[in-house]
């Protein structure tokens, strides 16, 4: 049993990416995946840090499409090649980021919060001064406010991606202790037909878990909530597809029955009844 579809990949277009196109489509059809989706890293006015060029994390639009639409023609129908882009959405960027996603006809769109209030979890900084708690929850409330001024994503990426990179990371990290944040959140995406997506990348990043991790995917779908997209976050080959087999066996078990594509910013719906 397999899925499919592996909906956030990126490669040396996004300036964290490690492996090229085709080298991600050459692992993609070894793992015998239907469909990949590129969504390569946007963010404006990310704050610069020591040693990092200048607007790092900018994309040459243009250039990744022509390296994709040559891509699909090299293919053929072996393997859908998708034109997505993760954007990392913040307040204050807000009329870049509809101009951008508004400039191409992009197949998928990811709002992901990479950035909160100038700074990126990523960094120590981010949590200095404070307890980590008091940090975690002025992220997810800037989340909150993130979907309430930006609408044009299709799904918002790894919502608790700040437990990656946190003092103690996850291991007093409870969805109760935001719940309230969190469950806004979650009912703004539901009421706005806006999906959930299932990012794997935590595993990788040594958190054992998914982003956002279970209990938030539960609450998502006792609200209602039945749009999720499932993605590696690899930015190299040898992540594709990774944890998959895991995440789809829990995904089945809350009860969700179906997994979302997008093509042309619509969602196409396929069975989880299969694992990797």
């Amino acid at each position: 049993m397999a899925i499919y579809a592996d909906m956030h990949v990126h490669t040396t277009f996004s300036s964290d990416g490690k492996g090229s196109m085709d080298e991600m489509i050459q692992k993609a059809l070894s793992l015998g995946l239907r469909h990949i989706c590129f969504t390569e890293h946007n963010d404006f006015d990310y704050p610069r840090h020591e040693g990092d060029p200048e607007n790092i994390f900018l994309l040459n639009v243009d250039s990744y499409l022509y390296e994709l639409l040559t891509k699909r023609e090299k293919y053929g129908d072996r393997i859908k090649i998708l034109f997505g882009i993760e954007l990392g959405v913040d307040p204050a960027i807000v009329q870049k980021n509809i101009a951008l996603s508004q400039s191409h006809d992009f197949d998928f769109i990811i709002a992901s919060s990479h950035v909160c209030h100038g700074r990126d979890p990523y960094y120590p900084d981010f949590y200095e001064g404070r307890s980590e708690k008091e940090a975690y929850r002025e992220y997810f409330e800037s989340e909150l406010e993130n979907v309430q001024k930006f609408s044009n994503f299709d799904v918002y990426g790894h919502l608790d991606y700040v437990v990656r990179y946190g003092p103690t990371r996850n291991r007093n990290y409870r969805y109760a202790d935001y719940g309230e944040i969190i469950d806004e959140i979650l009912r703004f995406l539901i009421k706005n037909n806006k999906g959930l997506e299932v990012n794997t990348g935590g595993f990788r990043c040594g958190i054992g878990s998914t982003n956002p991790c279970i209990d938030i995917i539960k609450r998502y779908h006792e609200l209602g909530g039945r749009v999720i997209t499932i993605g590696s976050d690899a930015h190299e080959p040898k992540y594709l597809t990774d944890q998959f087999s895991a995440t789809c066996e829990m995904l089945q078990e809350i009860g969700f029955k179906y997994y979302a594509v997008y093509e042309k910013r619509q969602p196409e719906y396929f069975k989880l009844d299969t694992l990797l």
